[in-house]
């Protein structure tokens, strides 16, 4: 018994090794797809103006980003069950890095569309395997830890996304915010061909070619008449034909794959487990939650408050801090206790920041704005993988790839249907004089300054509240428009009261749901035993 433990133990320490370089291996190359979406945030406004496009236009270069990333997430798991997930997980970086390459040097919007969707359907492919290496290598007693180290470390992405995007967009150089991701891309895929294991194929899979393509017209339909209701009204008959035709592509996708597919693309009946579900509708709202401080908190500091975007970048960087040491702390806890008392927690702060949030002003102090952002990441960190992990931890180890590509494959689609819903809730506050002032200020010249345009900078030496314009622009502007400024900044406000307002109510139900998921006061087992060792590879 002795000499059989004694010739176990190198085993065991290849095991320890290689589960750290899995890790890293999945850090490096997850970084860069997380990486751009902050970056695009912050360079959000500059893109608008560059390429002369409404609010509602220009959300698509966000909007379609994470739209590919859920229509592409569902291929992940068939793709590494056909190809195997190293091979499939290194094209989705490879897929990813080109697409950026093709971003920067795009001559005008619709290109850079055009390549946001390529970047989406890359990453779309290697975030969910790239999760899934992880459940797959860590033991179930470490599954939590690992996703938060994960999410710790992935969160290094937002906080220097935002300060590296606004440096360059301040010095006009935006197209460089794309050209840095091929560099970080080799560097991810020459790791995963090192590190990642060659996990075993048991059999070649069906492919569900008609989940695919309902999938598509559904989700695709939907948003797309999300985008555009803002602008055409939620009643014309263009949106209500595309919320049709999405409504008929979602049905008919939820027939296919529960009773058409032999092997459907996304196994549906996973909603049938009471956990899977509630954990699964909770990280919906902890990514809409996250999602909308990205997009909306550029916005108003950008175009409301006039600050560069390299100064938007670190006031986004608190909560990109407390997010990162809370979800480490998350994880570590989670393997203990069970993700209850942390949805209790982290959904409650939710609740009371998203409140302070909704009540922002023109003239709220930025340190004040900061603070706010730290306890968002703070509620964050205990909720976006504490969700999912506890989804995945009722499905069986062997359909953790599937798993992971249904949850996350939902997750995007909600997410970029919230972005085409805030930006609508935006719009609709804006009365059509003001829509039309404000794209004029958006598309004038930038007279070689580096100040942006602000439609409620308020100036030190004006006591009586609301600015009308830009510093830069003081003196310039008649009296009759700068009344027109100030309803504009109070419309606006309005707008971002009103959307905050969403993400208030909604975690307010999340917090009920979060409080019926198992964990502490009660027993917490964690993962089925009966799924067997973590890792088979050959």
């Amino acid at each position: 018994m002795q000499n059989e433990q004694i010739h176990d133990m190198p085993a065991q320490l290849g095991m320890t090794s290689q589960k750290w370089k899995v890790l890293i291996s999945v850090v490096f190359g997850i970084f860069m797809v997380i990486l751009d979406t902050t970056v695009v945030n912050v360079a959000f406004q500059t893109l608008r103006s560059d390429f002369s496009a409404t609010l509602n236009e220009s959300q698509w270069i966000i909007s379609i980003y994470v739209l590919s990333l859920g229509i592409s997430t569902p291929l992940a798991g068939y793709l590494a069950d056909r190809f195997g997930m190293k091979q499939t997980y290194l094209a989705g970086l490879s897929i990813f890095a080109v697409g950026s390459l093709i971003c920067g040097f795009a001559p005008n919007l619709s290109v850079l569309i055009a390549a946001r969707a390529l970047q989406g359907f890359g990453g779309g492919i290697a975030l969910p395997l790239g999760t899934a290496l992880l459940f797959r290598t860590f033991p179930p007693s470490e599954q939590g830890m690992a996703l938060g180290i994960f999410g710790i470390v992935v969160l290094v992405a937002p906080a220097l996304g935002p300060i590296l995007g606004g440096y360059l967009v301040d010095q006009n150089l935006w197209r460089y915010i794309f050209f840095i991701n091929p560099p970080i891309g080799l560097l991810g895929i020459f790791l995963g061909s090192r590190f990642l294991p060659n996990l075993k194929i048991v059999r070649i899979p069906s492919f569900d070619f008609l989940g695919l393509i309902t999938e598509v017209v559904g989700f695709g339909s939907v948003l797309y008449a999300a985008s555009i209701a803002a602008d055409q009204g939620w009643t014309s008959i263009n949106v209500l034909t595309w919320f049709g035709v999405g409504t008929i592509g979602l049905i008919s996708f939820i027939i296919v794959e529960l009773f058409v597919a032999k092997e459907p693309l996304l196994d549906l009946r996973q909603f049938s487990n009471r956990t899977f579900l509630n954990a699964t509708v909770l990280g919906y709202v902890s990514v809409i939650a996250l999602f909308g401080a990205e997009f909306l908190m550029p916005i108003y500091l950008q175009a409301l408050r006039g600050k560069t975007a390299l100064e938007t970048g670190l006031s986004l960087l608190p909560l990109a801090i407390s997010g990162g040491i809370s979800t480490i702390i998350a994880g570590r806890l989670y393997d203990k206790i069970g993700p209850r008392l942390l949805l209790g927690i982290g959904y409650s702060v939710l609740i009371i920041n998203t409140w302070q949030l909704s009540q922002l002003q023109s003239d709220t102090p930025l340190t004040w704005i900061m603070v706010l952002l730290a306890l968002r990441g703070i509620a964050l960190g205990f909720t976006v993988q504490t969700t999912f992990v506890t989804a995945l931890s009722v499905v069986p180890l062997q359909s953790v790839a599937r798993g992971s590509s249904l949850v996350n494959a939902s997750r995007q689609v909600v997410q970029s249907i919230g972005v085409a819903v805030l930006a609508t809730i935006l719009a609709s506050t804006l009365s059509p004089q003001i829509k039309s002032l404000q794209q004029q200020f958006i598309n004038a010249p930038h007279s070689g300054s580096s100040q942006p345009l602000a439609i409620c900078a308020v100036p030190e030496a004006n006591s009586a509240g609301i600015g009308v314009a830009s510093v830069r622009l003081q003196g310039q502007i008649p009296p009759q428009i700068q009344q027109m400024m100030s309803e504009a900044c109070k419309e606006n406000i309005a707008g971002f009261e009103k959307a905050y307002s969403i993400t208030f109510y909604a975690a307010i139900i999340a917090l009920i749901l979060g409080l019926m998921l198992p964990g502490w006061p009660f027993k917490w087992t964690g993962r089925r035993a009966a799924d067997g060792p973590p890792l088979a590879a050959h």
